[in-house]
């Protein structure tokens, strides 16, 4: 059986240059009484963005968690985040998630993501993810996940 993502070509986005770039469609259910996109559903596009990111990359997520990428079984958790919600979308919107790599430490990884329509930004947030074991303890960033993030990092950040 053909594997999804060879069914479906770019489901996962696209890398251009520096960034990563996904499509979303907004439908009814990312929406709030108001009919304009709850706040919460822009989380779900930013972390959709993030992990078909790792995923273009060659990161497997399930490997990750199974051991198989840099030896222990580990997860990417987010640490910390800032976002600024500058203007609406409604359903039907055609959204794409920008996702950069700002900046690569120790056990972290600092990611940027614009939400925009249409060339208008309409959400920034600044992501900071770390890389930890099963119990929760924070692991180094291993050169498989090195590697394939270093060439991404934009040094104007």
């Amino acid at each position: 059986m053909a594997e999804p993502e060879n069914d479906w070509p770019g489901l996962a986005g696209r890398i251009e240059g520096e960034r990563h770039l996904l499509p979303v469609r907004i439908y009814f259910e990312d929406t709030d009484f108001t009919g304009l996109v709850y706040h919460a559903s822009f989380l779900r596009f930013c972390e959709r963005g993030r992990s078909d990111f790792v995923r273009l990359l060659g990161i497997s997520h399930q490997d990750l968690l199974a051991g198989k990428e840099d030896g222990e079984p580990a997860v990417f958790v987010v640490r910390h985040m800032e976002i600024d919600f500058l203007k609406p979308a409604r359903i039907d919107d055609v959204i794409e998630v920008v996702t950069e790599c700002a900046e690569i430490g120790g056990a972290t990884l600092t990611l940027k993501q614009e939400v925009v329509r249409g060339g208008q930004v309409l959400v920034c947030a600044s992501v900071k993810v770390v890389l930890i074991s099963r119990s929760g303890k924070p692991l180094r960033v291993g050169p498989l996940i090195r590697s394939a993030f270093e060439r991404f990092v934009n040094q104007d950040h």
